[in-house]
């Protein structure tokens, strides 16, 4: 194949000591080179996309937005595989308002190792990076990963994922408690994915391989470099949410682990049934008897899912390398990366509390607390944690979109302004005015405080009347 002039696959007779150059060229650096070149020149960024619509944009646009402090983003190359959907003219847009953009499609899907050999040749940096066209990278996930680079021996690092999807659901146990063994196991021994960064010395990756950053990851090390697995790298992807996707996902990545095992004589870390049982009981996942069972459940996919894998292997009646997508996995994923990494802190105060209560009596004031922080929960939902304090004063704990919390409380407000609350059983009501103040904290930035406008100040003249 090749696309603007460039071959693939390139032939290197010793990449150790080859350094691409600006325009596509190599030549020969020794490593000390190598390491005194890395601290200035910047990173290429591939991203492989096929029918990712629905995040393509939100992908691109978290890595365009990463402020570095030692190198920079020279350039993202999406290749986009036989895409029969937007992402072609979603990238392309980008594109002509972004001049690091860059647009390459193939037309018909070749797998994505095919795809990730065209970006390598492609692109121009020494240090390459990729991340998945389906995920939101967190600010501040560049910087840790390239910043390794400045030691001549780390030849390859990784990300920490995180999933969005709700962990209330036994699927979404599932997809959490295997990201977090991901992350046990990969801190003591590197075993990298979702998003990874590599000096550029490897010519290709094998076109049948389906766990593409395992095969890079065997790679760089036969080159003699070290792997590093940076946990303040994070990357929000979202699981699978069926049983038969889940299989279907787990299924395919054991093949290829075991394709990779044997054509290129490297293991992944999570391979090893040792390393997974020993994180799972180091992680404290059978705190309560449904998180026990949810677990037990959880083994029961996994070990159905690998024994599928093994026999793919064995039978080779699976192409490795094209395979079906999981749909559950491609759902929008920016919104619910907002809802995970902000949490609000919204305070409601009974504007002139101490009157009323004077008004009413102390009993009364009680049960009008009472009342309002039950309507508070129902109206912000299950999701709402809220605690009543003196002097009438509510504290709610809200995770979620800050815009989406203050329009809550908006309607809040109004429904006090507009109706009365009920006092006892003997039709006794008074109205509330209710003043707010919300506090977002986000986990990639400074918090955010604002207050509320509220129509009126005052409570009416006449706080209880009896119908």
């Amino acid at each position: 194949m090749s696309v603007g002039g460039a071959q693939l696959p390139r032939d290197s007779e010793d990449p150790v000591l080859r350094m691409r150059l600006s325009g596509g060229k190599t030549r020969e650096c020794q490593p000390e080179e190598l390491f005194s070149e890395l601290t200035e020149i910047e990173c290429s960024v591939g991203i492989m996309a096929y029918n990712e619509e629905a995040n393509i944009a939100h992908s691109i646009e978290s890595v365009l937005r990463q402020k570095l402090t030692v190198k920079r983003i020279a350039e993202i190359i999406v290749v986009a595989s036989g895409c029969n959907d937007r992402t072609p003219s979603i990238v392309a847009e980008i594109a002509s308002r972004e001049p690091r953009v860059r647009l390459i499609e193939q037309s018909r899907r070749e797998g994505k190792a095919s795809a990730i050999n065209l970006f390598i040749s492609m692109a121009r940096s020494p240090v390459l990076a990729m991340v998945g066209a389906d995920v939101f990278v967190g600010d501040g996930a560049f910087d840790a990963l390239l910043g390794h680079f400045a030691d001549p021996a780390v030849g390859m690092t990784g990300g920490h994922p995180i999933p969005v999807n709700s962990d209330t659901t036994f699927l979404g146990h599932a997809v959490h408690l295997q990201w977090r063994l991901h992350d046990r196991i990969a801190r003591e021994t590197p075993k990298l994915g979702e998003i990874v960064a590599f000096r550029n010395l490897i010519p290709s990756i094998p076109l049948d391989t389906a766990v593409d950053e395992i095969s890079i990851q065997g790679l760089i090390t036969q080159l003699g470099y070290r792997l590093v697995y940076e946990p303040r790298a994070i990357v929000y992807n979202r699981g699978p949410a069926t049983v038969p996707d889940f299989l279907r996902q787990r299924r395919r990545i054991h093949s290829g682990h075991l394709r990779v095992r044997e054509q290129q004589a490297y293991s992944a870390s999570t391979m090893s049934a040792w390393r997974v049982g020993r994180a799972m009981l180091e992680s404290e996942s059978f705190a309560t008897p449904r998180a026990a069972l949810w677990n037990i459940g959880t083994m029961g996919l996994e070990g159905a899912a690998r024994a599928l894998g093994r026999y793919d292997v064995i039978r080779r009646c699976h192409s490795p390398f094209i395979w079906k997508t999981c749909d559950t996995t491609k759902k929008h994923i920016a919104e619910a990366v907002n809802a995970q990494c902000q949490h609000n802190v919204a305070v409601f105060h009974i504007i002139n509390f101490h009157h009323l209560e004077l008004e009413i009596g102390l009993h009364a004031g009680r049960q009008l607390s009472r009342r309002i922080a039950d309507h508070i929960k129902q109206v912000l939902g299950s999701s709402a944690t809220v605690s009543i304090q003196k002097a009438g004063t509510f504290v709610v704990l809200l995770p979620g979109d800050r815009d989406e919390v203050e329009r809550a409380a908006c309607v809040l407000i109004r429904h006090f302004d507009a109706t009365p609350v009920p006092l006892n059983g003997c039709g006794t009501t008074t109205h509330v005015a209710l003043a707010c103040g919300i506090v977002a904290f986000s986990q990639t930035g400074p918090p955010l405080s604002r207050s509320i406008p509220i129509s009126r100040l005052e409570p009416d003249p006449a706080p209880s009347t009896v119908r």
